[in-house]
């Protein structure tokens, strides 16, 4: 069995879980309310200038170039794609990306991202990609998801663009390359090891779940 198998079936009840969450629900019948998405968009914004720096990491840990190139692509779609989505979103709402950036992380953002940043830094490049990925691959399979289960999700106004993004093609190879990278990594690798990098995508599939839960219950700190 691939290492990523046995990590998908690790995690199976908690993506389950998340994919019946009322935000993501929500995202696919178009009935989210505005305000939720709008606190997601500034935290996720925030979230993924911390996530940025993990492909960051991965370029420094690589061990060829094609690796190293491979990171910095995912670093550039990140930087350039995904947070410029957020910007287009932000725009809409009268929000402005200065005022994105100042957003302050809640408890849970600001635990997840120290989190993968601390297993980035400490570990190999496999401890960073368990760390990382759930993150990705949870996004794609949440999008695909939606847009099978609700047909008209990706045309909504607001939402549809989300459910795009994430559910194309585009998105998905870059899912599909860590998924594979992490596959060559930890063949061979001790039971020992291949427990602890379990460890960590178990932390990081669980931490992603509290985070669309913190959103709708508009967690912040208590003073």
């Amino acid at each position: 069995m691939k290492f990523s198998h046995r990590l998908y079936e690790k995690v199976r009840e908690i993506w389950e879980k998340t994919h019946q969450h009322p935000f993501v629900d929500g995202l696919g019948k178009g009935n989210l309310p505005v305000e939720s998405f709008i606190r997601y968009m500034k935290q996720d914004y925030i979230f993924l200038i911390d996530y940025s720096k993990l492909f960051a990491l991965g370029a420094v840990k690589a061990s060829n170039l094609e690796t190293m190139a491979a990171f910095a692509k995912l670093l550039h779609e990140t930087l350039h794609g995904e947070m410029e989505l957020h910007r287009g979103y932000a725009a809409k709402f009268g929000i402005s990306q200065q005022q994105l950036e100042e957003t302050k992380p809640t408890p849970t953002n600001l635990a997840y991202t120290r989190y993968m940043l601390n297993v980035a830094q400490n570990g190999e490049l496999a401890e960073l990609i368990t760390a990382l990925l759930p993150c990705m691959w949870s996004y794609w399979e949440i999008s695909r998801m939606l847009a099978n289960k609700y047909p008209e999700a990706s045309k909504h106004s607001l939402y549809g663009d989300w459910i795009k993004m994430y559910a194309s093609d585009e998105f998905g190879s870059l899912a599909t390359w860590l998924i594979e990278l992490l596959d060559q990594l930890t063949e061979g690798k001790p039971e020992r090891e291949l427990a602890a990098l379990e460890g960590h995508f178990l932390t990081a599939s669980r931490f992603e779940y509290m985070f669309w839960d913190m959103i709708y219950e508009g967690e912040d700190w208590p003073v």
